[in-house]
């Protein structure tokens, strides 16, 4: 029997250049927070910073940070996300980058050990902005199961 993982995306647009005075308290927690995500419970991989130059061809945006992670369940995610200190960054996230009029976050399953690309990712955005929550690409607001997902059959046209 196949086991799957939750996997995530979410992108921000920042405020200014990474080494600009504004995006400095920010940099000073991002080591933290992944020690945090490394930490958590049900957390399984997350993107590392040396693989993210990839990301500008795939999303054309060189001020998008671009953050893609695994975990075991939608409950883990949500409890590092929420309930721990990430939240007191992620509070903070109006000083750091501008709204987004887009959904800039993703959920979807895959098989265990499988991890996502970053055109993985883009797809899943793309997928959700066009056709709204489905079992395909979805957030926080929708709970939907691995079963859901290999029981639904997207519209992959965008």
């Amino acid at each position: 029997m196949i086991k799957w993982h939750l996997n995530q995306v979410n992108i921000a647009k920042r405020l200014a250049p990474m080494d600009d005075p504004i995006m400095r308290d920010f940099i000073n927690h991002v080591d933290k927070m992944n020690a945090l995500a490394d930490n958590s419970n049900g957390f399984i991989w997350r993107l590392k910073d040396e693989d993210k130059d990839e990301a500008v061809n795939v999303f054309q945006d060189e001020s998008l940070i671009i953050n893609m992670s695994v975990w075991t369940d939608l409950e883990s995610l949500f409890a590092y996300t929420y309930q721990s200190g990430h939240n007191q960054v992620f509070k903070r996230k109006k000083e750091w980058f501008s709204k987004m009029k887009m959904m800039h976050m993703a959920f979807w399953y895959s098989p265990e050990g499988l991890e996502p690309t970053f055109q993985d990712a883009k797809n899943r955005l793309d997928y959700l902005n066009t056709h709204g929550e489905t079992p395909y690409a979805f957030s926080f607001k929708s709970k939907f199961t691995a079963e859901d997902a290999l029981n639904y059959k997207p519209q992959l046209k965008l």
